[in-house]
């Protein structure tokens, strides 16, 4: 790991790239170049058989020049740092503080590449490389620039160690709600790598964990056990939990029949139907006839004179 510090204070992990994994890049990107010079030259002797060899030279050098100098350079301009032979390989062109490239950082690698790879043919760039801390070649040194590895392989989990077996279940009715995920992965680190450790160190770091994790579980440890068997059955009893909860059955899960396969559920009984009572009703007394209204006589229309005395 190589520590890049940015223009903001942080520190960049970068894995710059060894001389056989450059070389071998510098090798695919020749071919391809190479393969293209001959294409495009033929091409260009057949275009320029009029003229006379002065001008099929210059010809001929001009395109030399644009294919093995000019392309390299577009095209770590354009992928910014990734030309045919990196991307197969895994690398990168980057600059010292991690930032994409730029034209004039691919400018300078390639016009120093001409006098380091081509011109002694890769003589100067191996002994550069092999010197530099970072196996950087002199068109990296002038043009502030680095060749990092992007495809780092991932590293392998560790499991961690089960408990002793006098352990087991000892712990099952102890609150794990207020150990933070942090203090989680630090013991999960710490189990993993305990072999690996000093034995003083190892027994300080389990002894701080394990003091942690009561400070946290509010329950006092068992007497005589020792920190990293506690850590040990602690962890085992969080992830025996988390595997019961994530494979606990649902509510409307069914039961499982035989052979391990879930049985159809029984069809529910249908509800009795309750029928509300109906209220008694009173009797009604008869009603008597109505009687025939006597005639109403018209009251007399107002005309808006007096009636005679």
């Amino acid at each position: 790991m190589s520590g890049l510090v940015t223009g903001d204070a942080v520190v960049l992990g970068l894995r710059p790239a060894r001389l056989p994994s450059r070389a071998l890049a510098v090798l695919l990107d020749l071919v391809v170049y190479f393969t293209a010079y001959v294409v495009v030259f033929f091409v260009l002797v057949l275009a320029t058989s009029g003229l006379d060899e002065a001008a099929q030279a210059a010809v001929a050098v001009a395109t030399l020049l644009l294919v093995l100098v000019g392309v390299p350079i577009a095209v770590e301009t354009l992928s910014h740092g990734r030309s045919l032979g990196k991307l197969a390989c895994g690398l990168r062109v980057v600059r010292e503080d991690g930032g994409p490239i730029r034209f004039r950082h691919a400018l300078v690698r390639g016009a120093m590449g001409v006098v380091e790879l081509l011109m002694t043919f890769g003589t100067v760039a191996c002994v550069a490389s092999l010197v530099s801390e970072r196996g950087r070649r002199l068109g990296d040194v002038f043009a502030g620039t680095l060749v990092i590895r992007e495809r780092v392989p991932g590293a392998r989990v560790m499991p961690v160690p089960p408990p002793p077996p006098w352990l087991a279940g000892r712990f099952s009715a102890l609150d794990l709600s207020a150990v933070p995920d942090g203090l989680w992965l630090a013991i999960r680190q710490y189990l993993t790598r305990m072999n690996q450790l000093d034995p003083h160190t190892g027994a300080v770091m389990a002894a701080r964990l394990a003091d942690d994790v009561v400070a946290r579980t509010g329950a006092p440890a068992p007497a005589g056990v020792p920190a990293a068997a506690f850590l040990m059955a602690v962890v085992h009893e969080r992830q025996s939990r988390d595997a019961a909860r994530a494979f606990a059955p649902g509510p409307g899960t069914a039961p499982a029949g035989y052979g391990g396969m879930p049985t159809a559920p029984a069809p529910a009984a249908p509800a009795p139907q309750v029928v509300p009572p109906v209220a008694p009703v009173a009797p009604v007394a008869p009603v008597a006839p109505a009687r025939p209204a006597a005639p109403v006589e018209p009251a007399p229309r107002a005309t808006g004179f007096a009636p005679p005395g």
